[in-house]
């Protein structure tokens, strides 16, 4: 199945996501990186976003500054947006979700069994992006609407406004799926299966 989604977007919604279904995202996206969390979680600091049933992309976009404008409200232009690698900011997944109500988390090579445990209490999935994608992502985003924790530049809070981001592939769902567990299954069936016919225990 294939979703559109407007964030923020409620629990029941998210439920209805299953592992290979795709999404693609209209409206508010929020970008997030390894320092944004650290201040938010570690350190205590709060940001002045409601990030309750939206959506973070795991990013730390190359941006450049201009004059805010109807065109550039933040005073940001887009350069380049990329999504980076999700498993070193597990351990924020279950605070993000309970302490700020986020849904949806983008990234790229998946999270870990306490995330997909999370998605399964809290209701949440994870949508992934491959690698290398990132000038196509940039296309996606219509404007920076917004930006906090601005002294952590590019590991700031930012506020996208996107249109037709995605499609993104569901590969952790809230009922305990999650596709790179089958990946890892299938794998060592194949590798004990041709290990068998060589004959090797």
């Amino acid at each position: 199945m294939h979703y559109e989604l407007s964030p923020p977007v409620s629990e029941s919604e998210v439920r209805k996501l299953r592992v290979n279904d795709t999404v693609t995202l209209i409206g508010t996206l929020y970008g997030i990186r390894d320092a944004t969390l650290i201040h938010m979680f570690d350190r205590g600091r709060a940001t002045r976003f409601d990030l309750s049933g939206h959506a973070v992309i795991h990013t730390a976009p190359n941006v450049k500054k201009v004059a805010p404008s109807a065109e550039y409200p933040s005073g940001y232009a887009p350069v380049c947006v990329g999504t980076t690698t999700s498993e070193r900011m597990e351990r924020f997944t279950r605070p993000l979700m309970r302490q700020c109500g986020v849904r949806l988390v983008i990234g790229k090579g998946g999270l870990r069994e306490d995330s997909l445990a999370a998605f399964r209490e809290l209701g949440g999935a994870y949508l992934a992006i491959i690698g290398g994608a990132a000038a196509l992502e940039t296309t996606w985003i219509e404007a920076i609407e917004d930006v906090d924790l601005d002294d952590l530049n590019p590991e700031s809070l930012w506020q996208f406004r996107v249109r037709g981001f995605g499609p993104l592939l569901v590969a952790m769902d809230s009922h305990g799926a999650s596709l790179y567990s089958q990946v890892r299954e299938a794998a060592r069936e194949r590798r004990a299966e041709v290990l068998r016919r060589l004959g090797v225990r």
